[in-house]
């Protein structure tokens, strides 16, 4: 790895797929025998920095259609918080599942599983069938692993009897030195950014892409009022974003005043601190309180001049899904990604059917949605929202940081790259969007 990285901070890129690959590197782990360490313990307080692991484990076999990457930077997502608390299951039925499909993918069933879905760094290997890309090319990578071995997933790829979340229900993933990725996971590396900054979009830029704007979400349009939950961490920041280029108004809502600045530092102008208004949606563990889903119906009419939201731009869960039917406009849409708070949600029906709206599911992005997320990045339309960056040895800590929702933006880990802010090609097109690019940058 040593002499890959040095070809990689010295830009000779051509050289890397001349260089030897490790049998073995360094990577971020949960472990099988311990799926079961947390039992009885709160969700709040299982410790990620308890369970996830830094050790070396064996590079696995290259496959056709597959891509070795040597990992400069990635980042955290909550589906690693989940993995490292084993909720709301234990990975490793994904990979045991995975495993029995067929001989390649017995790889990944290990019990070990290297965790993460974000990565930017440098392809170091390609596997037979792999045209488009070769050793040395800068490159992204999307979570989206599918197989289209099936007639369902030629229309939307997110529709593959097979499709998975690379890192999360597959092996060999992102928070390491090495990552094993499909080569249709790749995508250019936006020229002005970090190997950390443009690690960080993936899967929540793309995920909020294809949830927001994309004709299989919510197909937002110019002038819809989009309310937006948890605005300024690592999903909202994005549909902040896209609701501003796309001539729609976000209403954001989030938790503080610190939160609400981040906010309308990235241009939006109606912000509800829910913390400040003391909404409280449920009165215990089993009764809502339609009081509170009205007078924030309220809250946001006075914002809007009058206007319920058309998009509700749902990832909560639980603790929030009955306000957000309740608020959508008639014949509005509940496009919903998450559940963060809660699977079990619980809404008035009376106000969906009666009020022709529509409650829309909406699960990452295929290849074509992630490639336009990350191309609105490349062009400087769209920002990574990197509040903090951790070396790969803290991933337990960023990871708690995020279970927590201590956090902003995005957390990214150093993973191959000594410290931040290397990988930058094209510093005039950075200069010109240096102060978008920091916006959440010590927050």
């Amino acid at each position: 790895m040593e002499q890959i990285l040095e070809a990689v901070l010295a830009e000779q890129y051509d050289a890397v797929g001349a260089l030897p690959v490790p049998d073995h590197y360094r990577a971020v782990t949960v472990h099988k025998d311990e799926q079961t360490m947390f039992e009885g313990i709160a969700t709040r307080d299982k410790d990620p920095r308890k369970s996830l692991h830094v050790e070396n484990v064996a590079t696995p076999e290259l496959g056709p259609g597959e891509a070795l990457v040597a990992v400069m930077a990635s980042a955290i997502n909550y589906n690693t918080v989940w993995t490292s608390i084993f909720e709301p299951v234990p990975t490793f039925g994904f990979l045991e599942r995975y495993g029995r499909t067929s001989p390649l993918a017995a790889r990944h069933d290990l019990p070990y599983h290297v965790v993460g879905s974000d990565l930017a760094g440098v392809v170091v290997r390609t596997g037979p069938g792999v045209n488009a890309w070769k050793p040395g090319d800068r490159v992204v990578a999307h979570c989206l692993s599918v197989e289209l071995e099936s007639p369902d997933g030629h229309s939307d790829t997110m529709m593959d009897p097979e499709q998975r979340i690379w890192g999360f229900e597959t092996n060999f993933g992102g928070l390491a030195d090495l990552a094993l990725v499909k080569s249709n996971q790749l995508m250019p590396m936006p020229d002005h950014l970090s190997w950390e900054e443009a690690a960080s979009p993936g899967l929540v830029n793309s995920t909020a892409y294809r949830q927001l704007v994309s004709r299989n979400g919510a197909d937002m349009k110019q002038g819809d009022t989009v309310l937006i939950w948890g605005a300024s961490g690592g999903l909202g920041s994005y549909a902040t974003q896209f609701a501003l280029n796309g001539g729609a108004t976000p209403v954001c809502v989030v938790s503080s005043p610190e939160k609400a600045e981040i906010c309308r530092r990235m241009g939006a102008e109606l912000v509800i601190d829910r913390n400040a208004e003391g909404y409280r949606f449920w009165k215990d563990e089993h009764s809502q309180d339609q009081k509170e889903w009205r007078r924030f119906g309220k809250k946001i009419r006075e914002l809007t001049g009058g206007d319920d939201p058309d998009i509700v731009f749902e990832h909560p869960g639980r603790e929030t899904f009955g306000a957000s039917v309740y608020v959508a406009r008639k014949g509005g849409t509940i496009v919903t990604c998450a559940s963060t708070s809660g699977y079990e949600h619980q809404y008035d029906n009376r106000y969906l059917w009666m009020n022709l709206k529509r409650i829309v599911g909406s699960h990452f992005a295929n290849y074509r949605e992630a490639w336009e997320a990350n191309r609105l990045v490349a062009k400087g339309l769209v920002h990574p929202t990197v509040s903090r960056v951790y070396p790969l040895a803290e991933t337990g800590q960023a990871a708690l940081d995020v279970h927590h929702n201590l956090h902003q933006g995005k957390v990214g880990v150093l993973c191959l790259a000594p410290e931040e802010g290397l990988g930058v090609v094209n510093h005039e097109k950075r200069a010109q969007h240096i102060d978008a690019i920091n916006r959440f940058r010590g927050i």
